[in-house]
């Protein structure tokens, strides 16, 4: 077996080796970003070497804003999705009730999940003292276990880590594979990471914008599949000590004008892109998911009872092709690759114990969907 073959293997995202998923167009950066307003930053945070008697930290945060404004005071439609449930994501109740989000969305290891609401709360009040006074803030922070290369009992994760990554954020490219909340997880048993995707639409005219981040760590390396290919069940080296799992956080943002109804059904298609790669949701893996809207911000004080918003009609005629077909369709590709993106720029690393999550062997990857002429 060849144990050690991806360490000198350059990375890229799928579309470096010429591999794409779906017919709709991504937009310039292939990334969340892509929707005007959503800044994306990350805090990665590496400690200690194995074996060397100091803890051992693999982790970091991951933090998105929906919008470049005052999020507390202008805030957007937004709705959760969990395709399996073993995982947390704090103010889902609240997102559930008034379909709105007020706040960032922070990604981190499960063991910090509480420090980062912490964290988040104490960013926003110090630059808004109002907040706290007028209304409270209950941020969303999502989490991921990484314990098999984190030393969970380290608490390597401090609130400046997560002030880090909220003030890191930024739009444009967005950096993927082993990094900030990804720093320590893995995916069908190789290393997991960070990916995005984004897809362009013109709907009656218009253009939007559909982009997705996941944070991947989840399923079993006989479950892997690319384009159908069962790539899982062709590399059978390369596997860690023992088979570790911990959810897939996914964020889909889009400037598509959706209600939170509409929203729940955009996040529950983050369910087929990470279905054609092979998830079944595993009982031990927490698939949660959130999707938010940029098109309309909901004030938290109006001159009137009344407040206009825009959005797309629902029950539109079918057989005349519905707008939200398509934007199911953009979720389900962009979470695919996005997904691929992450495993393919994710890279070896080392954790606690001696353990160690491979990368996935890019030109073996390759050869095998050659052999099934998926190249």
């Amino acid at each position: 077996m060849r144990q050690h073959d991806t360490a000198a293997e350059e990375r890229g995202r799928i579309r470096d080796y010429g591999l794409s998923v779906g017919a709709h167009a991504p937009g310039p950066n292939n990334a969340i970003t892509d929707v005007a307003g959503v800044r994306v930053g990350h805090r990665t945070v590496v400690r200690g070497e194995p074996d060397s008697g100091d803890p051992v930290v693999r982790s970091g945060v991951t933090a998105i804003w929906p919008h470049g404004g005052d999020l507390f005071r202008e805030r957007v439609y937004a709705a959760t999705s969990v395709f399996n449930g073993y995982g947390e994501m704090t103010s889902n109740l609240v997102i559930d009730e008034w379909g709105l989000i007020g706040s960032p969305i922070v990604i981190t290891d499960t063991v910090h999940i509480g420090l980062a609401y912490d964290a988040v709360v104490r960013y926003v009040i110090d630059r808004d003292p109002a907040i706290g006074d007028l209304d409270v803030v209950i941020p969303v922070v999502a989490e991921c276990d990484d314990g098999f290369l984190n030393q969970n009992g380290a608490f390597g994760v401090t609130r400046e880590d997560v002030w880090a990554a909220l003030d890191a954020a930024t739009n444009g490219p967005v950096p993927e594979g082993s990094i900030g909340s990804a720093t320590g997880t893995q995916q069908f048993d190789f290393k997991g990471g960070i990916g995005t995707a984004s897809r362009v639409l013109e709907l009656k005219g218009e253009r939007f914008t559909v982009g997705v981040l996941v944070n991947t760590n989840y399923a079993n390396r006989h479950q892997l599949q690319i384009f159908g290919v069962p790539v899982g069940r062709q590399i059978t080296d390369l596997m860690p000590e023992h088979h570790a799992e911990g959810s897939c956080i996914a964020v889909v943002a889009t400037d598509a004008p959706l209600h939170p109804r509409q929203l729940r059904r955009l996040a529950r298609r983050v369910d087929v892109g990470l279905a054609r790669t092979g998830s079944v949701g595993n009982d031990g893996s927490g698939e949660i998911f959130i999707a938010f809207s940029t098109a309309n911000r909901i004030p938290r004080e109006t001159p009137r009872l009344g407040h206009p918003i825009e959005v797309i009609a629902e029950g539109q005629f079918w057989t005349q092709g519905s707008p939200m077909d398509r934007l199911f369709e953009a979720v389900a590709d962009a979470t695919e690759e996005a997904a691929l993106n992450a495993l393919f720029t994710a890279t070896t690393t080392a954790g606690r114990d001696g353990h160690v999550l491979h990368a996935l062997p890019i030109g073996r990857t390759l050869d095998v969907l050659r052999s099934w002429r998926a190249l």
